[in-house]
Formats: C-alpha cells, sequence, structure tokens
C-alpha cells in the first residue's frame, strides 16, 4: 500500500483537553504512547467557553513542563476582545509555548465575533505576529469551508491567512485525495510554498464524523458508509475498517508527495500509533 517508506515521515497529532480526572488519564496514556515517534508538534484543541479554555491552558502547559514536546496551542477569537486574545498568547509565551493554530472557532448562539475582537483567522493571524514571533498555523478547507460562498472565496480567504504571516496550514480531515490535491495545486497556482499539511481522522464511527463533517463541509462518500454497514455491534470490525480506509488514503498521499501528516486522535492513540507504524515513522 506504500511504496517503500523511508522514514522519511513527519507526523503530528491533534489533542483535545481532559473534561474529567479519567479523561486526562487517558489523554496522558495517549500522549506517552505517541510521544516515542518524535511528533513535530502536539496540538490542544480550545473552546470560547471559560472552562473549556482554562482546560487547554492546563494541557499546554503541563506539555512543556513535563515532557519534551512540541506543543502547539489552538486560540480562536470567537467570544472574546483583542486584548483578551494577546493577553492569552502572551501567556503562552511567557510558558514557553512558541507554536499556536490559529482558528476563528465555532459561531454560536452564546458565542460570536465581538466588535472589540478579531473578525476572523486572518485578522487574528496578524494580531499575533505582533505580540510575539510565534510560528503560526492556519486551517484549510479541502471542500470549502461551510460558510465560505465559493471555492474561490475560501482560497481567497486562505491566502490571506498566509499573507498575514501564517507559516502553514494543516486540512480539515478528508477520506479521498482528490480534495487535498485540488487544494495543493490551487495554491502552487497562486505562486504560494506554504507547507500544506493533511489532517486525519480515523474513523471508527460513521454517525459521529458526520457530525464532525457537518462543521467543515467534509464529504461523507456513500462508499464509506457502505465499509461500515453491519458492524454496528463488532467495535474491533469497526477499528479494522478504519485502519484499512485511513491506511489507503495515507498511501496515496505518500505516493503524491506527502510526508507531513496530522492525525486528529480524539485522544485515542493506538490507530494513530498504527498508522505511524505503516508510514515507517517507528518510536
Amino acid at each position: 500500500m506504500f511504496s517503500a517508506p523511508k522514514g522519511d515521515i513527519d507526523v503530528s497529532f491533534e489533542f483535545f483537553p481532559p473534561q474529567s480526572e479519567q479523561m486526562q488519564d487517558k489523554l496522558w496514556s495517549s500522549i506517552e504512547r505517541l510521544a516515542p515517534l518524535g511528533p513535530r508538534f502536539v496540538s490542544v484543541t480550545y473552546g470560547a467557553g471559560g472552562s473549556t479554555r482554562e482546560r487547554t491552558h492546563e494541557t499546554v502547559k503541563r506539555i512543556v513542563e513535563e515532557t519534551d514536546l512540541t506543543p502547539a496551542a489552538h486560540l480562536t477569537c470567537v467570544g472574546s476582545s483583542r486584548d483578551e486574545v494577546d493577553a492569552i498568547a502572551r501567556d503562552y509565551w511567557d510558558a514557553g509555548v512558541r507554536h499556536i493554530v490559529a482558528l476563528r472557532g465555532d459561531i454560536s448562539d452564546e458565542n460570536g465575533i465581538r466588535e472589540d475582537g478579531y473578525a476572523n483567522a486572518a485578522e487574528l493571524v496578524e494580531g499575533l505576529a505582533k505580540v510575539a514571533p510565534f510560528d503560526l498555523s492556519v486551517a484549510a478547507y479541502p471542500e470549502v469551508h461551510p460558510d465560505a460562498e465559493t471555492a474561490n472565496a475560501d482560497l481567497d480567504f486562505l491566502l490571506r491567512k498566509i499573507d498575514a504571516g501564517a507559516s502553514r496550514a494543516i486540512t480539515q480531515f478528508f477520506f479521498s485525495p482528490e480534495p487535498y490535491l485540488r487544494l495543493r495545486d490551487a495554491l502552487a497556482a497562486k505562486g504560494r510554498e506554504i507547507e500544506l499539511v493533511p489532517g486525519i481522522l480515523p474513523v471508527t464511527n460513521v454517525a459521529r464524523a458526520r457530525e464532525f463533517a457537518s462543521k467543515c463541509g467534509t464529504e461523507i462518500p456513500g462508499w464509506l458508509d457502505a465499509r461500515f454497514e453491519g458492524l454496528d455491534e463488532t467495535p474491533r470490525g469497526r477499528e479494522l475498517v478504519a485502519a484499512m480506509v485511513s491506511a489507503h488514503l495515507c498511501g496515496q498521499l505518500y505516493a503524491e508527495g506527502v510526508r507531513h501528516f496530522h492525525f486528529y486522535t480524539l485522544n485515542r492513540a493506538e490507530m494513530s500509533w498504527a498508522l505511524c507504524h505503516m508510514l515507517g515513522c517507528k518510536g
């Protein structure tokens, strides 16, 4: 499936902050399992609400203090003023965090863009670059952001984020290589050399994946539903199918020259570890 991997793979992992002590134990078990693979960075998601935000800060700071990993803290501008966001960024810098994933964040009835806040991710990137010389990653949408009017408008906004100071774009998950390759070609046609890192989500629950996909514009292809048909009561079977689907996608991307993969772990290590092993990345 893979064309002779030669240990030339970079990987990174995304985690979410724990909501309970039991979940915290699971998170740190996953971090310890994946750390020997030497990821370029590990990112921690971020919510607009106060308690979620605090758990993100605590998780990121613990990674700095207790591991040799490079944390990438997610930071959004939804529900916050510019001064509040800048203060959080300075706190991260003082704690030793040098990499931020800059995102607008999900808009809801409870949290929206404030008049005194950053209006979007491009403004956020520009603002963070003024706070400190962060390494800044942004999101990219191979199948177009749901809020974008057209694919061209979505591409133009990604270009704005790049021009504002982003050093890489991490894609939302996808299940076929074509959307990623189209986006990569579109950026190249615009003369942009930015690293475009594919986000890989190993799916063991199609219903949950559909919920995620509705928020980021990802299509759930019919063949994926078919792969999982009849496996509702067979967790191990779903895991094997998920590994096959994700491994095939990674192999196709590797054949197209991709050498950095970003795994959405959902705080579970084994599937991401196995995929990294197949890619020739061994700890």
